[in-house]
């Protein structure tokens, strides 16, 4: 009987770019890694592939540098949550979090989690751009949050 290999974790480094949201990088970062080899237990989405990737940036901006980058990159206006680039970046806004992470009764660790985790999704090929796509998506996010990592 042949047993599949579990691929390599990327290493994975946060780094806090931000100074108004208080931020646990450590705790980020150790979620993070968690995350990604939860990831890399599901199936390949598309021809992006967490399993290629030796390094991941999770960089926490301000609201300001997100917006930059979002329209920048997206051609849109005002600040986002997070943009995931290929190369395995993940931009994730403080304020932003911190403002949904109060409108959903969330706790602000627990809404960067979700963010992390949308990203390494991303990073593994999940595509959120349609409705179906997103509610697929969501499943798997809450899936992986909810595994004890949190």
């Amino acid at each position: 009987m042949k047993r599949r290999v579990q691929p390599a974790v990327p290493k994975i480094t946060v780094r806090n770019l931000q100074r108004k949201v208080p931020v646990k990088v450590a705790d980020l970062q150790r979620f993070a890694q968690k995350a990604a080899k939860l990831c890399l237990r599901l199936p390949r989405k598309s021809k992006m592939d967490l399993n290629e990737l030796r390094e991941i940036s999770v960089l926490i901006v301000s609201d300001g540098r997100m917006a930059s980058l979002h329209r920048q990159f997206m051609n849109e206006s005002g600040p986002t949550d997070v943009i995931t680039f290929q190369h395995g970046e993940i931009f994730i806004s403080a304020e932003t979090a911190r403002r949904n992470a109060q409108r959903f009764g969330n706790a602000l660790a627990r809404e960067l989690h979700l963010y992390v985790v949308h990203g390494l999704l991303h990073l593994h090929g999940f595509d959120d751009r349609d409705e179906s796509n997103a509610r697929k998506m969501e499943i798997v996010q809450r899936r992986i949050l909810n595994q004890g990592v949190v």
